[in-house]
């Protein structure tokens, strides 16, 4: 239960986080180059939500049923969905930092990993090849993180 609470409270400061970025207009890009970053975050989420299917969400990151989805960009992240976010918030603080805007930047950060952490933690315990995926991986950064 504790867990699950704690990955509510990640969903909760990722999307309270992101909604107040875009508030003060620090969330979307004006640099070419980052709306560049940006697109390709919304196309990789697009392509983790096709091949993850119609599977639901659930704001407390319970596994669903189906098997371990291992392919498209599941073969290189373990949670391509919330990179994305990352990756598109993150672009957004390029151009012009604040202390607020990095700070919420960090906020909408450390809720989604509280969530991977959380969700690895049921997903370990419902597939049990899990494991041996997370050494294949990538949490957050093909080949490197």
């Amino acid at each position: 239960m504790l867990r699950k609470s704690l990955s509510l409270c990640g969903f909760l400061v990722a999307a309270a986080g992101t909604l107040w970025l875009f508030a003060i207009h620090h969330l979307l890009a004006t640099n070419y180059m980052l709306l560049v970053v940006q697109a390709c975050a919304v196309l990789l989420m697009l392509w983790a939500r096709a091949t993850f299917g119609l599977r639901s969400f659930h704001a407390t990151a319970n596994t669903t049923g189906g098997g371990l989805v291992t392919t498209g960009p599941y073969r290189y992240w373990r949670h391509p969905i919330y990179a994305s976010i990352i990756y598109f918030v993150w672009a957004g603080q390029v151009e012009m930092p604040t202390i607020l805007s990095v700070s919420l930047a960090l906020a909408v950060t450390a809720g989604l990993v509280v969530r991977m952490v959380l969700e690895e933690q049921f997903l370990v315990t419902a597939y049990p090849e899990y494991s041996e995926y997370m050494r294949r991986a990538k949490r957050l950064v093909p080949f490197v993180f």
